[in-house]
């Protein structure tokens, strides 16, 4: 008797704008026959693997081809107050216009994204509800975007405890689980990136609106914005350490942090749970907010997928 489980699962791992190699992964793998029957995604991973669940994906990648610094940056509405640097609602706004009001439920796969309790820090499966909502809680990065609620808890960035999500693919009874790490060559990576110095535009036009908002004292937003550039490390890419060593700016510094978090995770997962196929695109050049490197990353995940055949041809003739 034929068995009804789902046979071919899809694990998408975060990692920032770096996951729009997922893309260029899903595209090879589909040229070459291959469909998922179970699709989870943590951060980045969520984003994309709902996308591709929806049929949404080439919206997704028209949308990632078209970011340049700064369009990007007009998605992130910085903020005065509360526990994040980004309000995060005019990328949600973003993401609801390709997803619409799409339920779990509805989407043509079984779909999981993942999530991290803010309270517990347990792993939370997110696999019914709205799917933008899912999406933003599995991204939510501590410190980058606020957390968000959901049945009384607050959930936040899923690469924190689950970053290439084998094991929700294992638990949904998938035969044959690929899982594509985006932090497989993470050791030495060169590049941080920091906001491009287009974003100074965005925050012009943002303290206009705050300055607007806040007729009571209107010099608050202009003087947090003016030093908010200097704070984020203003300007581009990094070098390496030279000789004048200067003080890491903060989203250099949570780049990093969040990095050395993934990688050593994610080797200690991979460990304990591993695929049944790695594909691991090469994306030691890129830092986490190349968002405007999309096509470049793209490529590398469908070079990525090629590297894999060998593995990938064996797997799938031992499930079929």
């Amino acid at each position: 008797m034929a068995s009804n489980l789902p046979r071919i699962g899809l694990a998408l791992g975060s990692g920032v704008a770096r996951g729009f190699a997922h893309i260029g992964v899903i595209r090879a793998l589909t040229a070459r026959g291959i469909a998922a029957d179970v699709v989870a995604g943590t951060s980045i991973g969520a984003l994309v693997g709902a996308a591709h669940a929806a049929g949404k994906l080439d919206a997704l990648e028209d949308w990632a081809l078209s970011l340049a610094k700064k369009k990007f940056w007009r998605y992130l509405d910085p903020r005065v107050s509360g526990g994040s640097l980004f309000g995060g609602q005019r990328l949600s706004d973003q993401l609801a216009s390709h997803l619409g009001d799409l339920e779990i439920d509805d989407l043509a796969l079984p779909f999981i994204a993942v999530a991290t309790d803010l309270a517990s820090g347990h792993e939370v499966w997110l696999r019914h509800g709205p799917v933008v909502e899912a999406v933003r809680a599995s991204y939510a990065l501590p410190g980058i975007f606020p957390p968000v609620e959901r049945q009384g808890r607050w959930l936040v960035d899923g690469a924190m405890v689950n970053p290439v999500p084998i094991s929700v693919c294992r638990a949904l009874e998938a035969r044959l689980v690929i899982a594509v790490n985006l932090n497989a060559d993470s050791f030495g990576r060169a590049r941080v990136t920091a906001p491009a110095p287009e974003a100074e535009e965005v925050i012009r036009d943002i303290e206009a609106a705050e300055a607007e908002a806040e007729a009571h004292d209107p010099e608050k937003p202009r003087r947090l914005w003016r030093a908010l550039p200097k704070a984020l490390g203003r300007g581009r890419a990094k070098a390496p350490p030279a000789p004048k060593r200067e003080v890491p700016g903060m989203l250099s510094v949570v780049a990093s942090a969040f990095d050395i978090v993934q990688d050593r995770l994610t080797r200690s997962r991979l460990a304990g749970e591993p695929p049944d196929v790695t594909i691991a695109p090469r994306l030691n050049p890129y830092g986490f907010l190349d968002f405007d490197r999309a096509a470049d990353m793209i490529a590398l995940g469908t070079a990525a997928v090629e590297r894999a055949w060998p593995d990938l041809d064996e797997a799938l003739a031992a499930l079929y």
